[in-house]
């Protein structure tokens, strides 16, 4: 009898080896196991303001310039210039994986199945790397950065998701799921999300930018399991209990998981409003935070970072924030500041026909047009 129990712990285990591989996963531990949801992904596509979107002139022109001076076959690059490589930071002709989701999302938007297959299939094989996506391209070099970014990679994981269900296919459910459940194994263990994973050193960071927490999609695949519940409830409350007060009703820029601790640094504007984007796609925003942004806008005052006690830190601008904004505002159904928004996006559009970045939505003190300013303009567009 005893020899039988040991014979039969032994197939159990040789099972369970065998689904998991079937699966994709390495062990038959829950944690590594996401299935494919059983709610439609219809519930990912973004909301929008009216039933049928009528592109603007000034859409055309933003749309013109970025297929002409942005987009490659393998991605789009950082900025109009040419410079590639030479910081720690992405500059010109560098490709991010931030640009690739949110092309993906305007092709989704506008109904461009063929297109979208096309550049997914370019853009994967310049920067997957097998459990995730390169953060950032050199194209001179032909290098990609050893770290992702997480937000990055559930952008292009909800993308696929939204492909899908736009298109009545189950094209890349399979393989949205597989990416996801690598994902959460690397980035999100037990819950706790983190901002990359460098598969050189193998190693993740120790904190989580509040802005990484894309709550709809950790929700939704997260959903499929008890455990993975279980996880989206602390995203969540790590990303709720944040909050900075009424007073100035923004959040917190990260949380370390090692000390527990909110990070105290000042606030990047366009970060903080992907907070509040992510909590409207939950249901999450908050009145006082409606209020401040509806504010902010009204006044034409959205600064690029401030203080956590809500002082200006930097007194700059960014189209990119009032883009950010329209986005908010048409996730929870406000079409009249939506159009506030958006209005201040088109008045710093570059109407001078004989400029090399006409189209572009850019400070015109200088002749320089970035990817991430431009996308936002474009795909907040797509929300009326």
């Amino acid at each position: 009898m005893k020899i039988f129990k040991v014979s039969y712990i032994k197939i159990l285990l040789i099972l369970c080896v065998v689904l998991g591989s079937l699966l994709g996963v390495s062990s038959c531990s829950r944690k590594a196991q996401v299935v494919v949801p059983k709610v439609s992904p219809e519930v990912l596509i973004p909301k929008t303001l009216a039933k049928k979107h009528a592109n603007s002139a000034a859409e055309r022109h933003l749309l013109t310039f970025i297929q002409k001076k942005l987009l490659t076959k393998n991605g789009l690059y950082t900025s109009t210039v040419s410079q590639s490589g030479q910081s720690d930071l992405a500059s010109g002709h560098d490709m991010l994986s931030e640009s690739v989701g949110m092309w993906l999302d305007y092709l989704n938007a506008s109904k461009q199945p063929q297109a979208f297959r096309r550049f997914y299939a370019h853009a994967k094989a310049t920067f997957d790397q097998g459990p995730q996506f390169s953060y950032r391209y050199d194209p001179t070099n032909h290098r990609q950065y050893s770290v992702n970014a997480t937000l990055d990679d559930l952008r292009i994981i909800k993308a696929l998701m939204v492909y899908d269900a736009l298109n009545h296919t189950d094209r890349y459910q399979k393989e949205a799921t597989k990416r996801f459940t690598v994902l959460a194994k690397n980035c999100i263990g037990k819950g706790q999300l983190v901002n990359y994973y460098d598969v050189a050193q193998k190693r993740a960071a120790k904190s989580g930018s509040l802005a990484y927490f894309d709550l709809q999609t950790l929700h939704y695949f997260e959903s499929a399991t008890a455990n993975g519940k279980k996880d989206y409830q602390q995203q969540l409350r790590v990303v709720q209990n944040g909050y900075l007060g009424d007073v100035f009703p923004l959040y917190h820029a990260s949380f370390n998981w090692e000390r527990k601790q909110y990070s105290s640094a000042n606030l990047n504007t366009s970060e903080a409003l992907e907070v509040l984007l992510h909590l409207a796609e939950v249901g999450k925003f908050k009145a006082a935070s409606k209020n401040w942004l509806v504010f902010q806008v009204s006044r034409h005052a959205l600064k690029n970072s401030y203080r956590i006690t809500g002082e200006v830190a930097d007194d700059g601008q960014s189209v990119a924030n009032y883009a950010l904004a329209a986005l908010i505002f048409a996730t929870i159904g406000d079409r009249s500041h939506y159009q506030m928004a958006m209005k201040l996006v088109w008045g710093e559009q570059i109407k001078d026909k004989q400029s090399p970045i006409r189209g572009a939505v850019s400070n015109r003190k200088v002749p320089i047009a970035y990817s991430f300013n431009n996308l936002t303009a474009l795909n907040a567009a797509q929300r009326e």
